[in-house]
């Protein structure tokens, strides 16, 4: 999200053992930080019918009422939902963009490794929100790039090999901030508030990109790929890489597996969201579970608020029901969430009032 400020308010990651190493020399036996034995108690809910919403961009973009209204629906009932026909990031674009990923991860642990994260920030390879030795730990690796403002790229980070990448990634970064806007937009309209004024709080924001790479595990039904949270940010776009699926989803207390359609973007509402629209778009707890057999990697983009946005309800959205949460400025809420570990709505449930 920010740069010389998120390595400032970030504490330190405390370094931990590569994932992708680690898996392909396991005999069987996994490490205890990794067991996750409330697994066994959670209940997976494996339902063809019931999938989180699909929305048309083409529609969208005509504006189509009806899809315009699903949209509105999507973000209040499920806070999730798979964005088709996205006519901003050009499709050879995302598909060279998942070529050099899988290059990526595929290159030797010393080279990838020349881009390891420093135990201060947030930039490189490895894995973030490790702040104890207790700690459990995800079943995946990650190369977590700061891509906007372009001024604020830690470039030392950015991979050489392969030679496109860096080509790729700022292609991809720019034309994904084009999905984003007009999102926001529709999304203010739906709130009934200022579209521009809602886009302009986003328009000099922050965007990062999470790489993650989660290796096959014997016994993939007690560890996690990632830890259940909601994102805290304002709009997450994901993408899947591979075939692999792993994405779940927390619905009425249950898990529910979700099924990617190619070439779709994963649309989730991240904390700030929530907090901004007074609770009447959701973020929702979400969690990578990894397979038994086959590599799992997916391209996760966040989009945050501009430098100075206060964290807080829309006064247009407090008139009738008072505001649910408090406000903080942006800095504050930065540094909460950069200082702890990821643990479901954390940092929603920090500014939530008491009703």
């Amino acid at each position: 999200m920010v740069g010389d400020e998120m390595s400032r308010e970030f504490v330190g990651s405390l370094p931990v053992a590569n994932v992708q190493a680690l898996a392909s020399s396991c005999s069987g036996d996994i490490p205890l930080r990794y067991l996750r034995p409330e697994l066994q108690s959670e209940e997976v809910l494996v339902d063809d019918t019931l999938q989180i919403p699909t929305i048309d961009m083409r529609k969208l973009m005509v504006d189509d009422d009806d899809e315009i209204g699903k949209l509105h629906s999507a973000c209040k009932e499920w806070g999730f939902f798979q964005l088709i026909n996205h006519d901003g990031v050009a499709e050879e674009v995302m598909e060279k963009m998942k070529a050099d990923v899988q290059e990526f991860f595929k290159l030797p642990l010393k080279e990838k490794n020349a881009y390891a994260k420093q135990q201060t920030g947030v930039d490189g390879y490895g894995q973030n929100f490790v702040l104890s030795e207790e700690q459990k730990l995800d079943w995946a690796d990650m190369l977590f790039l700061q891509t906007l403002p372009i001024p604020e790229r830690k470039m030392r980070f950015w991979p050489q090999q392969p030679t496109s990448f860096r080509e790729t990634l700022d292609k991809y970064s720019l034309e994904l901030v084009k999905v984003s806007k007009c999102l926001l937009k529709l999304m203010a309209k739906n709130l009934a508030i200022n579209p521009e004024q809602f886009a302009n709080m986003f328009e000099d924001g922050r965007q990062s990109l999470r790489m993650n790479y989660y290796p096959p595990c014997q016994q993939a039904s007690k560890v996690l790929g990632l830890t259940p949270h909601s994102d805290f940010g304002g709009l997450t776009l994901l993408v899947q890489v591979n075939e692999v699926q792993g994405l779940q989803i927390k619905r009425n207390g249950k898990w529910i597996p979700i099924r990617p359609l190619p070439g779709a973007f994963i649309v989730n509402i991240g904390d700030v969201i929530e907090i901004l629209s007074n609770g009447e778009y959701k973020s929702i707890e979400h969690r990578a579970v990894v397979d038994p057999e086959k590599e799992r990697l997916s391209i996760a983009a966040f989009y945050s608020p501009c430098d100075g946005t206060i964290i807080g309800p829309l006064p247009e959205l407090t008139k009738e029901n008072g505001p649910k949460y408090k406000s903080v400025s942006r800095e504050e809420y930065i540094k909460y969430v950069l200082t702890r570990k990821l643990d479901g709505k954390s940092s929603v449930n920090l500014l939530k009032l008491e009703s």
